[in-house]
């Protein structure tokens, strides 16, 4: 489990293409400090497991499920990315609870910059529309922020200088494509509720409850 707070910002040093998933080197020295074979670090926002070490640089597969999910389909050499270690017990939780497993993409489609931050809109896939709430928290390329407004088809952050500095969410611009992963207590609480609702239309309850399966990284 995660918080959404990146802890620092790697460089993918090598992606190899493995026909059906794909193998990724990347440059985190910091939280590579602590980390051993088998431990979880988040890759803008994806959740993957460490199955190599070495100097300052850790390797992960991604498997087809993921790819097909996330912006790590389109990663390359010399990519930024956003990273976190696993969270900590007793640790302070400075985000909210982040899976690491990315529910769908969205694109960025406009930023608004001021003199201290960025007002930024991103478009939202319908199956998620339904888990964002304005005020309500969403990861973004594994960045944990609060939604300003939603609509139907797009929702907006502010982004604050540090995570505009900290973070790659400072160097998108409006066509690139973000992870998204909506708050996993939403999607609980529909499972849970969705079949005590009363049945509507041709013995239908209000939509798919599970909606898509997570990858399980």
């Amino acid at each position: 489990m995660f918080t959404g707070i990146v802890e620092e910002r790697g460089a993918v040093v090598a992606v190899r293409d493995l026909a059906d998933a794909a193998r990724v080197t990347i440059s985190g020295p910091l939280v590579t400090s602590d980390a051993k074979q088998g431990d979880s670090i988040a890759v803008n926002g994806v959740c993957l497991t460490v199955v190599e070490l070495d100097a300052g640089t850790f390797t992960a597969d991604v498997m087809h499920e993921t790819l097909k999910r996330s912006s790590l389909d389109g990663v390359a050499e010399g990519d930024s990315v956003n990273l976190e270690r696993a969270a900590a017990v007793g640790q302070r939780f400075g985000g909210h609870i982040v899976q690491g497993h990315v529910d769908g993409t969205g694109v960025l489609l406009g930023r608004e910059p001021s003199e201290h931050w960025d007002l930024v809109t991103i478009g939202l896939p319908p199956h998620l529309a339904r888990y964002v709430v304005e005020k309500g928290s969403i990861t973004v390329d594994g960045v944990s922020l609060t939604v300003v407004e939603v609509g139907d088809d797009r929702f907006s952050v502010s982004l604050i200088p540090e995570t505009l500095r900290a973070t790659t969410l400072g160097q998108r611009a409006p066509g690139d494509k973000v992870n998204l992963e909506v708050d996993v207590i939403a999607k609980y609480v529909e499972r849970l509720t969705t079949p005590h609702l009363p049945v509507s239309g041709a013995g239908q309850t209000g939509g798919d409850p599970a909606g898509q399966e997570d990858q399980g990284e």
